[in-house]
């Protein structure tokens, strides 16, 4: 078995005294892990670092081997994101939202919203709106989007301004008057292109109450999970201190090729 594709790194653990085992998110072939030979080495370690983007040839005896990857660096952005708390944060909460997606199964289209994610997660406000939407995509891949496209009372597709909580569907503004106190805010940049300069502390805070709410309900909380410190830190961050990136790390990751950086144990179960 053998395959090429392009793939954004999301963790890497130690694999004996010179081997590593990494964790890609790949465009053809989805959430997939491998040893590379040499992946603890000075050569490949600072490509191996997460949020990175490699060329990768998978190969294997059988399909349901571990397999072996051969690696090249195409983006190695992890350095410059590791130096920004927001992205740092960042980094570690779009890896744990995307081992949510089973192993081995294609999302083109989240790794795409993915790599656009990472080629503007150095702008603090930008990556905030990108995470939003990028929150958004996953609950739609894994089978719980969200209708904001019209009112679920009235099926009205203007001044929707709030998301009922239970079907997770859009309320106009007249008919969700009576309930507002109960409904969700559904901020002005998830309902149409907004430039992420113009989009206020509030309307974040509104849209990570959205997708976190029902991220938790229907993805989370089945599995025995609950929304992760980095996401918390990176909240933080984004809303409380508009155009930094944040106060430093404590012990955060070297710059360069620092250590290897640790995924869950579960990951390639």
């Amino acid at each position: 078995m053998e395959w090429s594709d392009e793939g954004i790194v999301l963790g890497v653990r130690r694999h004996g005294e010179t081997s590593a085992i990494i964790e890609l998110m790949t465009h053809g072939h989805g959430r997939h892990l491998g040893m590379v030979r040499g992946g603890a080495g000075s050569r490949l370690r600072p490509v191996l670092q997460p949020g990175n983007t490699v060329s990768a040839v998978w190969r294997a005896r059988l399909d349901e081997h571990l397999g072996v990857y051969a690696v090249e660096g195409l983006e190695l952005r992890a350095a410059h994101l590791m130096a920004l708390p927001h992205a740092l944060y960042g980094l570690g909460h779009l890896a744990g939202l995307t081992r949510l997606l089973p192993e081995r199964d294609p999302h083109a289209a989240l790794y795409d919203t993915l790599a656009a994610m990472l080629s503007r997660l150095d702008d603090a406000r930008e990556a905030a709106v990108r995470m939003v939407r990028f929150e958004l995509a996953m609950l739609g891949e894994l089978g719980f989007g969200l209708d904001l496209s019209r009112c679920a009372a009235s099926g009205a597709t203007d001044d929707l301004i709030y998301v009922s909580p239970k079907s997770g569907c859009a309320v106009s503004r007249e008919a969700g008057a009576p309930w507002r106190e109960r409904l969700l805010r559904l901020p002005p940049f998830l309902r149409a292109p907004v430039k992420a300069g113009d989009v206020s502390d509030d309307d974040l805070i509104d849209g990570f109450a959205l997708t976190g709410l029902f991220l938790s309900r229907h993805v989370l909380e089945p599995r025995g999970l609950a929304h992760d410190d980095a996401r918390r830190a990176f909240m933080t961050v984004v809303t409380h201190r508009r155009g930094h990136s944040g106060p430093p790390m404590q012990n955060g990751p070297e710059q360069g090729s620092g250590p290897l950086q640790d995924f869950p144990r579960g990951a390639d179960q």
